[in-house]
Formats: C-alpha cells, structure tokens, sequence
C-alpha cells in the first residue's frame, strides 16, 4: 500500500494529549533495547506475539520529537522534502530571499553542485549552514547579555564592541570593506 507523499499538520486533540502522556513516558524508559553493539534499538510491535520490527534510529527520534510536540498541544507538519533543493526552496527554508542564497553560495557559506546552469544544495549542508547560523545568532545575543554585577561603563564597553563585531561581521558576508 502507497500513500501519496504530501505535507500534514496534524492538531492534537485534548483526549489524545493524555494518551500521548504515557507513549513518551514509554518511548523514554521502554521504547528501545540495547544490542551487542552498545547501540539502541527501537521496536515496533503488531497484535501478534512475533509481530514486530526494528525502527531505524532517525524515525524513532522522529517518533519522539513528534509524541513531545502533539502532547504539548502543539500541532505537527510533516513535510516530504528532496535531498537536493533549488535555490528558490532553500531560500524558503532559509526564510530569506533567493538571491540571498545564490549569494551564500557564491561565498562559499553552503556547499553546492551544479546541473547544468543551476545549482543544486545538499539538503544536510543547507541544514548544516542553519544551524551553524543559530549557533553564531545565540552567541551573539550571549555576547550582548549584561551581568547584574557588571559596571555600566563597563557592559556598555562591551556591547559597543560587540556592535561593532556584528556590523564587521555583516560587512564581510556582503563582501562590503
């Protein structure tokens, strides 16, 4: 049997947050075996007694993520992607204009191939270059944290400077001196 791969968001319902309250409470204690390995295991199981089968890692920690969001009462998208994007949807992923993007490439910010006259993204790399982003974002914001015990003059000093790193910062990536 084959669905049609499309996006959904799925809403929880307010009976199934309780229900979803003891499949993470499971999928945390008993969800998964260790192996010979050392690695986890994570198992499916049907009506029958030898009815089940080992999960791949990456859906059980889909699985996870998604029993934690719906019993938050937050909803769920689940949308298919390709493994390789244009410029226009990983500007969308990004949320950031496509040529935006281009430029990024051309810096050599995000890995790219070509196909012809276009170019194509890695979905991992792109991946890669926005959490690498978030991590550069958070730090900053750290940077700009004042101390209850700093000196004004001090933490002023100091946010000034670190102004001044975001602005040099910005300049580069725009390729403006």
């Amino acid at each position: 049997m084959s669905t049609e791969l499309r996006q959904e968001t799925y809403v929880p319902e307010t009976a199934e947050q309780r229900q979803l309250a003891s499949v993470q409470a499971f999928l945390e204690t008993h969800g998964h075996t260790g192996t010979a390995d050392g690695r986890s295991a994570y198992l499916l199981s049907g009506a029958g007694r030898d009815e089940q089968v080992e999960l791949p890692e990456e859906v059980s920690r889909v699985l996870r993520h998604v029993v934690e969001a719906l019993r938050h009462g937050l909803a769920v998208t689940v949308a298919p992607q390709n493994t390789t994007l244009t410029t226009q949807q990983a500007a969308e992923l990004l949320g950031v204009s496509r040529p935006t993007v281009v430029r990024l490439l051309d810096d050599g910010e995000i890995p790219f191939d070509r196909v012809g006259t276009h170019r194509r993204i890695a979905l991992r790399d792109l991946l890669s270059y926005r959490d690498r982003r978030r991590a550069e974002q958070y730090a900053a914001l750290e940077a700009t944290a004042v101390d209850e015990d700093e000196d004004i003059d001090t933490a002023l000093a100091r946010l000034r400077s670190a102004r001044k790193e975001v602005a040099r910062r910005r300049r580069h990536h725009t390729g403006r001196m």
